[in-house]
């Protein structure tokens, strides 16, 4: 099977998963999905609150890493083989204006459509409509991982109460379309900052696109080009100067000029050298491999120190963020002072008022109750144990109260810390045990 084929089905699981993703559920949670309306994150059928995204920098970290480490063994094979700008562009390029409408040849990227032929520009229209529809699928499919499906369908049928989220739809889908039917892969060449790093990442072990010197001959030398006819090749010389793999280049490039930031892995090239050298029964000149495997003839390093850093780090960030979902919590907690410092009463004992947001990331109800570890100098007042039901978050305003005068200090304030354990009644053994500030008035005020 050709390289183009392989991408191909690589481009329909990867588009397929995409977007059924969304759908996906555990018990009602997502597998993937930001909820900005309801402050939760979804992630592998966990839930996660927004107080609770203390995981996110390390699934950051995980991909920022991993795109370093893929780039750094397999080159840029997410541009070539994953990446939607480049799904996008093939879409519209071979399957629309080539396959569908006959626009294209699709052996011949480099040539623009010949609009002067008014079927041509009939077509052009047609492409554009499919194109557009398109665009808005793919525009939704996006929105379906910050607005759960069955939600986004429902604000659909009230456009005017959701615009802004139309609104955000639409100019998706007008980006998309200016991107791929004008921007072409001059986005790929001049905007996304990935192909300016590539060339940092790589290094002689690294999976490229390899135009093997060694049977063809140079082609460029000094950044020209030195040889115009088949003629002037030796013998052992093994390139028919066709130009088939610059033909079909997506990016307009020559690969036979060696590593340039515009190839994105998509093997076109290999595709249209194995055609031509196919004929005369010999194996492509390029190919997907290292320059140490190709040029130098020397094994491929997969474990060089460099992927050894980058693996031991993605390992670590593994560690942390699996860490954090099994010691998930059962609610979260957050604990503000009110404006008021303290309270005198009559009898000199002083209260703190305290006001307590719980939310419930569970799918289950949570009996609420909390104690004070220094239960012989203080107590805890207004404060009743209370069910909190599935995703439901409540605020409530905690008073702690001393049991006694304290003789402190006569000059100043002074903060003492208490500790409170919060709990659910059905789980005791995962309370969570928080730091109050107790603020205590000078001596000179009971005076």
């Amino acid at each position: 099977m050709s390289y183009t084929k392989k991408r191909y089905l690589t481009y329909g699981i990867f588009t397929l998963f995409i977007l059924i993703l969304p759908y996906i559920t555990v018990d009602g949670k997502h597998m993937l999905m930001l909820s900005f309306e309801y402050s939760k994150f979804h992630f592998l059928g966990f839930v996660f609150d927004v107080n609770e995204l203390f995981i996110m920098p390390f699934l950051l970290i995980i991909l920022f890493i991993g795109i370093f480490a893929i780039t750094t063994i397999f080159g840029r094979v997410w541009c070539g083989w994953a990446c939607p700008q480049t799904i996008f562009r093939v879409v519209f390029r071979d399957l629309i204006e080539t396959k569908l409408l006959g626009l294209r040849r699709l052996k011949n990227k480099q040539k623009d459509i010949d609009y002067s032929k008014k079927s041509n520009q009939f077509k052009k229209y047609i492409a554009l409509i499919i194109w557009a529809f398109l665009c808005l699928i793919a525009a939704s499919n996006f929105m379906w991982y910050f607005i759960p499906p069955e939600d986004f369908f429902t604000y659909i049928l009230s456009p005017k109460e959701h615009s802004f989220m139309i609104l955000f739809v639409i100019t998706i889908a007008g980006f998309l379309f200016y991107d791929i039917v004008f921007w072409k892969e001059d986005f790929c060449t001049y905007t996304c900052p990935y192909s300016r790093i590539q060339s940092v990442l790589y290094d002689d072990n690294t999976v490229q696109v390899v135009y093997n010197t060694n049977r063809g001959g140079e082609v460029y030398k000094n950044n020209q080009k030195s040889i115009f006819d088949v003629k002037q090749w030796s013998s052992n010389q093994e390139c028919t100067t066709c130009e088939a793999c610059v033909k079909v280049c997506p990016t307009h490039i020559d690969i036979r000029k060696g590593l340039q930031v515009e190839c994105i892995n998509c093997l076109e090239c290999s595709d249209a050298c194995s055609t031509v050298m196919g004929k005369l029964g010999k194996s492509s000149l390029i190919v997907w491999g290292s320059t140490n495997s190709v040029i130098k003839k020397v094994k491929t390093k997969l474990f060089s120190k460099r992927n050894l850093a980058y693996m031991a780090s993605l390992l670590v960030c593994v560690f942390f963020a699996t860490a954090m979902l099994v010691e998930k919590k059962d609610f979260i907690v957050n604990i503000n002072k009110t404006t008021q410092l303290y309270k005198i009463a009559e009898d000199k004992t002083v209260s703190n008022n305290y006001l307590f947001t719980f939310s419930n990331s569970q799918d289950k109800e949570l009996l609420i109750n909390m104690q004070l570890e220094n239960k012989k100098d203080f107590e805890i007042k207004r404060f009743e144990s209370f069910i909190l039901k599935p995703n439901q978050r409540v605020k409530k305003v905690v008073v702690v109260k001393s049991k006694k005068r304290l003789f402190l200090s006569d000059t100043k304030d002074t903060a003492l810390n208490l500790k409170v354990d919060i709990f659910a009644n059905e789980n005791r053994d995962k309370k969570q045990t928080w730091d109050l500030s107790f603020i205590y008035p000078r001596e000179s005020l009971f005076k």
